[in-house]
């Protein structure tokens, strides 16, 4: 994988077939190039540091500028075999797999293969996988258990298939667990790496150490206080009881390879340092100016005098350790996704922005982000929320998922693997093109390449477009979370049966709405770029003053019902006196400015059917829309109207109390005492008259009797299955490219 000047140190097959097809000067050039190369970051934080007691676990991918990433669902197989193009690896599954979802490369760059690095998802169980972040080991432990990738034949078990294996194998967490190391038993281990595998129970670091040696330590049962920040490092500290299994799961000969490497360093308790015995002593700059920005933005900045500086950062870290705690107390969500887009800017020697020669977390070459909401209790279905950030973090926004239920996507955003057209990347992927970011005739619809051209001319720009795009951005993502948050009580309300329906239902709305305001904000920065740029680009949809979008995401819009806050009361008046009803509804969706989506239609009770004989109920009559209604009083008599909320974004409606409206003579005037408006003398107490009356969504109601009242709290959030308004489409076009990947 690029990085800087480099490539990946572990090779793939396909890259090392190119190679090998080229002159040995050009191959000694490929061989010498630096260990620095290495660039993904690893966020954890534990559920006593978040504000809602939520396991916040996730990864950036570094690799490439423009290099895109696939999102969607793998169906359940029978007895699937499991191969990799990166080594001779080969295992069959005996049973059915689970279904998941999956972030994978296209296959372009693996020989034409389609499952090539699910390197995130969640299956139908709610186990959850972050694969992989490489790491590495010293010489010493090299030379006694070399990983496969170092052999004229590639072996071992690596990246390319382990995410793939523990999703549709593991029902939980602790198994899947179980299962990697097992398998690595038998087949070794292709490289080292560290991978997340996690449930509503448990959340656990597996870490590859060596050619058959591995750990894996439960982060929520040991650690559930601390948070942890790694980009690539193998040696950072930490210290697990390895023999209680509730926290510490290893191979058989952990310590004895240690010792045979002559590597072993232990505690003063005598207890294993696994990450010294294993690790890397000298992980590079880029890594350890990634540790230091990492620990300045939770607050927790490495310590004066325990770090040195050099010309690329960072150049090294005494007793550097795996988990802190942060200096910021309860941990949002919002602070979390953009940990993965940090860029020193907490401290003037490790800003990224002002220090050219600086590798940061969030980078131009992150292809996508994911993170993994864990609620620790609830229903496996629903505890884990996938947030998807495609293409890099700076300038992009995080797209919730209950992945764990999700059995589709929208194809028109998220293209099919195997039917992506990668025009669009430019002339190559590790080039940051303005140009292919500028030429929208090639764009294939996909949310990843609009998120992609964003960065690419925000970055490349950074003067005249970053500040206004990035705010922008994060207000629309704090609007996101906030969103989220009211369809989450709505998931948890609905049905297990419902909820799968639910879950595509709304990734599909999130997806949709995401792409309308950034495909929009693109052209726009577009447009700015060809003309007049005197004065600082500002997106039309972003109110600098207030911080916010002009018109909000309407994603938890669409699913919530209209709640009244103010209903039409009874009144009694005199014939000819003016009468006004009103009524006010709500959307509680958490977002400002979408009562704008409410409409009001008023309508007159029905009086009964006017004939012994006739069965069909009276249908009752629509007089008038808006919030107010003015009632005619010109004839004497007693009458009762109701309001209907519709909600214009997903056709929900309420219905409002019925008020009762009684017209009189004046004083003087003869009256009828047997009429009304309607002959509907009955009810002068306004007693419910609505038995029996059935009202369809969005329109009037037929016939009289008992309406919903949705002012009811029981009725706030009732997911009815509606259809949702689409987004515009965009037809596609794209190109091939060469492989890459990174850890």
């Amino acid at each position: 994988m690029y990085v800087m000047s480099g490539i990946k140190t572990s090779h793939k097959r396909r890259l090392w077939g190119i190679i090998s097809s080229v002159v040995a000067v050009t191959l000694s050039f490929f061989l010498a190039l630096p260990k620095d190369a290495l660039a993904c970051t690893q966020i954890y934080v534990g559920p006593q540091l978040t504000r809602t007691g939520d396991v916040y676990v996730g990864r950036a991918e570094d690799y490439a500028q423009r290099h895109p990433k696939a999102f969607g669902i793998q169906e359940a197989r029978q007895n699937p075999e499991f191969s990799s193009d990166e080594s001779n690896f080969r295992w069959t599954y005996a049973g059915t797999s689970y279904r998941y979802t999956y972030v994978r490369d296209l296959p372009s760059g693996w020989d034409g293969r389609n499952d090539a690095y699910s390197e995130a998802g969640t299956n139908e169980m709610g186990v959850s996988v972050s694969a992989t972040l490489t790491t590495d080991y010293n010489n010493q432990v090299k030379a006694v258990d070399p990983c496969g990738n170092g052999s004229a034949t590639p072996s071992g078990l690596g990246e390319y298939t382990i995410a793939d294996i523990v999703l549709a194998c593991s029902p939980t967490a602790r198994e899947g667990v179980k299962l990697l190391g097992r398998l690595i038993d038998q087949y070794g281990n292709y490289d080292c790496n560290q991978i997340v595998i996690a449930d509503n129970t448990e959340t656990w670091l597996f870490t590859q150490l060596s050619g058959h040696q591995w750990i894996a330590i439960n982060l929520t049962g040991a650690y559930p206080n601390k948070a942890s920040v790694n980009p690539n490092i193998g040696q950072l500290k930490y210290q697990i009881d390895l023999n209680n299994e509730n926290v510490c799961l290893h191979s058989e000969r952990l310590e004895e390879t240690a010792v045979n490497a002559g590597s072993a360093t232990y505690f003063e308790d005598g207890t294993l340092d696994v990450a010294t015995s294993y690790g890397n002593p000298q992980p590079g700059a880029s890594q350890y100016t990634r540790l230091a920005q990492g620990r300045a933005y939770f607050g927790a900045p490495l310590a004066e005098g325990s770090y040195t500086m050099g010309a690329h950062g960072v150049a090294s870290v005494n007793d550097p350790q795996l988990l802190f705690t942060p200096g910021v107390s309860q941990v949002d969500l919002f602070t979390m996704l953009r940990s993965f887009a940090a860029r020193g800017e907490q401290d003037s020697t490790l800003n990224a922005n002002t220090n050219a020669g600086l590798y940061a977390i969030g980078n131009n070459r992150t292809v996508e982000a994911h993170m993994y909401q864990i609620r620790p209790g609830m229903s496996a279905d629903i505890a884990t929320i996938q947030w998807v950030a495609l293409s890099r973090s700076e300038f992009s926004i995080a797209i919730p998922s209950y992945s764990a239920l999700l059995t589709e996507v929208d194809t028109t955003l998220y293209p099919p693997v195997d039917s992506w057209n990668e025009a669009h990347t430019g002339p190559r992927e590790n080039v940051d093109s303005v140009d292919a970011a500028m030429d929208a005739s090639t764009d294939n619809g996909s949310l990843d390449y609009v998120l992609m051209d964003i960065n690419t001319l925000a970055y490349n720009n950074r003067d005249k477009l970053a500040a206004n795009t990035r705010a922008y951005l994060d207000a629309l993502q704090k609007q996101l979370i906030a969103q989220q948050e009211v369809v989450d009580k709505i998931m948890q309300q609905t049905p297990t049966s419902e909820r799968t329906k639910l879950a595509n239902k709304l990734h599909k709305q999130a997806s949709a709405e995401v792409y309308a305001k950034t495909k929009a904000l693109l052209d726009e920065m577009r447009n700015y770029l060809k003309g007049d740029q005197s004065a600082p680009f500002v997106p039309s949809d972003y109110d600098v003053a207030t911080g916010l979008a002009r018109t909000p995401i309407s994603y938890a819009t669409a699913f919530v019902t209209p709640v009244f806050t103010s209903e039409p009361q009874d009144v009694s008046v005199e014939k000819g006196n003016a009468v006004t009803l009103s009524a006010e509804a709500n959307l509680p969706d958490g977002v400002e400015g979408s009562n704008s989506q409410l409409t009001y239609e008023w309508f007159r009770v029905a009086e009964p059917a006017s004939t012994e004989n006739s069965n069909a109920p009276a249908a009752d009559v629509s007089v008038g829309t808006g919030q107010t209604l003015t009632v005619n009083t010109s004839e004497v008599g007693t009458a009762r109207y109701y309001c209907v909320a519709t909600n214009n974004a997903s056709g929900l409606t309420a219905v409002s109390r019925s008020a009762t409206v009684t017209v009189s003579n004046s004083a003087g005037q003869d009256s009828d005492s047997g009429q009304d408006q309607n002959n509907q003398g009955q009810n002068q107490n306004n007693t419910d008259p609505r038995q029996g009356n059935n009202r369809r969504s969005g329109s009037r109601r037929s016939g009289k009797g008992n309406l919903p009242q949705t002012s009811d709290s029981t009725n706030l959030l009732i997911p009815l299955s509606l259809g949702i308004a689409g987004t515009a489409l965009i037809t596609t076009t794209s190109v091939l490219r060469l492989k890459r990947r990174n850890s």
